[in-house]
């Protein structure tokens, strides 16, 4: 059995026990187990599989531990930081959001690889998913811990739900960007040439668009089915109720609108492996 599948098996009994004791027992000291297990087991499941089809002489061990959670948890703070520095409620903040944290995980895989002598495309691949990876991991921490705090008190069903959520998620988002941002700007021999800008403009706008699909899709279903009396509301500041139909519509857009820029995400990342193999 591969190493990878041998981790998640053994992490996913681990978390389903753990979830399970802790619904039993109801004791909250689980609970912090529960959320790094929930977090970190899709995050270092694809960090280990990526490194095996990827692993070069020059990407060991310690360096990947470290870009997962130096790197990772760099990002995290300094996403934190900019982002309430500089970002505040616009029809652009979405935007703002994929740049400075696209920018902070470059950043970050940037200071975690700074003493390798050589870099190789299939290189930047791998750490630059692992940065990715690390700060997925960190980040679905902190969505799972605030999801687990309700108006009625804590809600185990929630953090459960949020994680498995993430988790399936997670393989087509931070870790997928950033292996395509590292992979061209090792490809590029460490230097910010114009392709590795325009990547890192490209996978950012992956990234809003990836956050904002729900409000798209929402502003979509209201464009394409909306109605004189729910414009109406809007205009004086009401929510209005929507109809079945449209609750329907705007699911198909909203998943559909996540499925597209997966399978461009990917695509992307499949073009950069098949040319860094041929080098």
């Amino acid at each position: 059995m591969r190493q990878w599948l041998k981790i998640f098996l053994a992490g996913f009994v681990l978390w389903v026990a753990t979830v399970a004791v802790t619904a039993w027992t109801a004791n909250s000291n689980l609970i912090p187990a529960l959320v790094l297990l929930g977090s970190f087991l899709v995050p270092v499941t694809f960090v280990v599989w990526a490194y095996g089809r990827g692993r070069t002489a020059d990407v060991t061990v310690e360096l990947l531990f470290r870009a997962f959670v130096v790197g990772g948890l760099l990002g995290v703070l300094g996403a934190s930081l900019l982002e309430s520095w500089l970002l505040r409620p616009s029809v652009w903040a979405y935007l703002g959001v994929g740049l400075i944290e696209e920018g902070v995980k470059l950043a970050a895989l940037i200071i975690v690889t700074r003493r390798m002598v050589r870099r190789t495309a299939r290189d930047g691949l791998v750490l630059g998913a692992t940065v990715g990876f690390g700060f997925a991991a960190f980040e679905s921490a902190g969505y799972a811990f605030n999801a687990l705090f309700t108006p009625v008190g804590l809600s185990l069903s929630q953090l459960v739900e949020t994680e498995v959520l993430r988790g399936l998620l997670a393989p087509v988002g931070h870790g997928l960007w950033t292996a395509i941002i590292g992979g061209v700007l090792f490809g590029a021999g460490n230097r910010f040439t114009p392709r590795v800008i325009l990547t890192y403009l490209g996978v950012s706008a992956l990234h809003g668009l990836w956050d904002s699909m729900n409000a798209i899709a929402i502003a979509l279903t209201l464009l394409f089915t909306g109605k004189k009396w729910q414009f109406d509301q809007l205009r004086i500041g009401q929510v209005p109720e929507v109809t079945e139909a449209q609750v329907h519509i705007y699911t198909v857009l909203d998943l559909g609108g996540l499925v597209v820029i997966s399978v461009i995400g990917l695509l992307w990342l499949r073009a950069i492996a098949r040319a860094a193999a041929k080098r």
